[in-house]
């Protein structure tokens, strides 16, 4: 792919003061719902059974609006290294950071909902140049999806998975980046899968936790334990607790006024995924440190891209083609308080050359954040053991 350089542009993040100061004001005016009814003494998840417990927002809220800096995670951004670029007429917003190993491999890393690339700014520096010189390392590239963060918002339908897919192998192939890993999680596992099935001719090999298999595939022959991952799974998007995702596959648009008027409402909305994603008990604070947590809010916050963010979910919910192959080299990793964790057997349905398969004993939906140092060992490993397999340029 032959691109010119001008077709990507330094990006410098820069709220301004009034932004700012008018996120202290909402805080500061708020209005707030009486307490829970559930037992609010005791520690533990029943605290959080119909959602984020008063107490816990107010905390959150009164350090969002006192104690909380948001111009050293823009300075954080900037020294990763920020870019935008217009593919298919929308401007997408990636950080890129080149490794100083001669012998490193460009690498695609695709987050997902509710989180966004602040999920990635604290591993990027050991991803790409790690402190154990054996540790394989990669040139990232971590791209806002569209509707997501910097990226611009689209204002047509058409902006799925499928076609996040296309547009990153446009993005890498301006980078001169023709052939490369992927990772993603949740949305970005879904669009890695895509990417590696649709593209093997540009994708050496994938890390994901987020495995889709085919649908309609039988129990027979599945162990306890992935029988049990089977049903949870099942319970998760079919009961109550996947409500939000119905909401914003149906109606985004409704949920999306309050999520861009009230940055109470925004933080509720995503500190109680963050709750009840993770690998916790009493609260998302026990593993990830709130200032994570409130990078990534106020980044929504301040793009006003809570409403373009869930029509991801309008998009692509319940889209991947049935018929989907991944041929390249994959490694999973099914972490234990995820909410969607899929049978190894069934997996291989859809990716026919899983190298390695890990289990961790801790971490949820948002390892980057909640095991940053496994998070980073494991991807090594995995990827690593994707370019043994034959997944090299």
């Amino acid at each position: 792919m032959d691109h010119p350089t001008s077709d990507v542009l330094a990006f410098e993040a820069r709220a301004t003061d009034a932004d700012l100061d008018d996120l202290r004001a909402r805080l500061a005016a708020a209005r707030l719902p009486e307490a829970e009814t559930v037992d609010r003494a005791a520690p533990g998840p029943r605290r959080w059974e119909q959602g984020v417990p008063l107490a816990d927002l107010v905390d959150v809220v009164d350090y969002w609006r006192t104690g909380y800096d948001w111009r050293s995670f823009e300075a954080r951004l900037d020294r990763i290294g920020q870019f935008r670029t217009a593919i298919d007429g929308l401007g997408i917003h990636f950080l890129h950071r080149r490794s100083a190993r001669a012998d490193a491999t460009p690498l695609v890393m695709t987050h997902g909902w509710p989180g966004s690339v602040a999920e990635f700014t604290h591993v990027i520096d050991e991803l790409t140049d790690p402190e154990d010189a054996g540790a394989p390392a990669f040139h990232v590239v971590a791209p806002s999806l569209p509707g997501f963060g910097y990226s611009d918002r689209p204002a047509t339908t058409g902006w799925g998975t499928e076609k996040i897919a296309a547009a990153w192998v446009e993005l890498m192939g301006r980078l001169g980046y023709d052939r490369f890993l992927a990772h993603g999680g949740d949305w970005g596992g879904n669009i890695t899968t895509v990417l590696a099935g649709r593209f093997p001719q540009h994708v050496l090999g994938i890390h994901t936790t987020f495995a889709d298999a085919p649908p309609g595939l039988p129990t027979d022959g599945l162990t306890v334990a992935e029988r049990a991952w089977a049903e949870q799974t099942r319970e998760f998007y079919e009961g109550p607790r996947g409500a939000y995702a119905k909401q914003q596959a149906t109606r985004p648009q409704t949920i999306g006024y309050s999520l861009v008027d009230s940055p109470v409402g925004l933080l509720a909305w995503i500190l109680d995924k963050f709750a009840e994603w993770s690998d916790t008990e009493d609260g998302p604070f026990e593993m990830i440190p709130r200032d994570r947590v409130l990078d990534d809010v106020t980044l929504y916050w301040l793009t006003r891209t809570g409403a373009s963010a869930a029509r991801i979910y309008y998009e692509s919910h319940s889209s991947m083609d049935p018929g989907l192959r991944v041929d390249v080299p994959s490694a999973i990793t099914m972490y234990p308080r995820d909410i969607e964790k899929c049978p190894r057997p069934w997996a291989q349905e859809r990716y026919r050359r899983i190298v390695r398969w890990t289990t961790p004993e801790a971490g949820g939906h948002f390892p980057a954040l909640e095991v940053p140092e496994y998070f980073v060992e494991d991807l090594q490993e995995g990827l690593a053991a994707v370019l043994a397999a034959g997944g090299r340029r």
